[in-house]
């Protein structure tokens, strides 16, 4: 499943970030990384999603959100 398709308010583990490499090293930068957890905090209506990882906020664009594999619900916050 895709990030952008994940549940507000539920906790994902990636499995596997298919974006360019220079996006795919910034985002490993800052902690985003195959195998970790992410929160999904809000979606907006262009396609938006707020994350939290490693226990900072972000804001993704749809783009990069639909690049990232995540697994199923590990669960809710």
């Amino acid at each position: 499943m895709k990030l952008i398709n994940g549940e507000k308010g539920s906790v994902y583990k990636i499995e596997k970030i298919n974006l360019n490499k220079n996006v795919k090293r910034r985002l490993e930068s800052i902690g985003m990384t195959e195998n970790s957890t992410i929160s999904i905090l809000n979606k907006k209506k262009n396609g938006a999603v707020i994350i939290r990882i490693r226990g900072t906020r972000f804001a993704m664009g749809k783009i990069f959100a639909e690049g990232i594999q995540i697994g199923g619900a590990i669960n809710e916050l």
